[in-house]
């Protein structure tokens, strides 16, 4: 025996469910070196900078 449920789910029951799956918004901040957003505690990936050192060589960008 398989369990069922008893009544069908309406819309606002499985959409109030729901409410909370939305993804948050991306935080950025300025990078202190090059002034470009770039995600909290990460190196820049357009200068290769972290903590006012330069951690990754990045090629110019043509």
């Amino acid at each position: 025996m398989v369990p069922l449920p008893k009544r069908k789910v309406s819309k606002a029951r499985r959409n109030n469910r729901r409410a909370h799956h939305a993804l948050p918004p991306i935080h950025l901040v300025e990078c202190p070196h090059c002034h470009q957003k770039r995600r909290p505690h990460t190196v820049c990936p357009h200068c290769g900078y972290y903590k006012d050192e330069q951690v990754i060589e990045v090629e110019p960008e043509e």
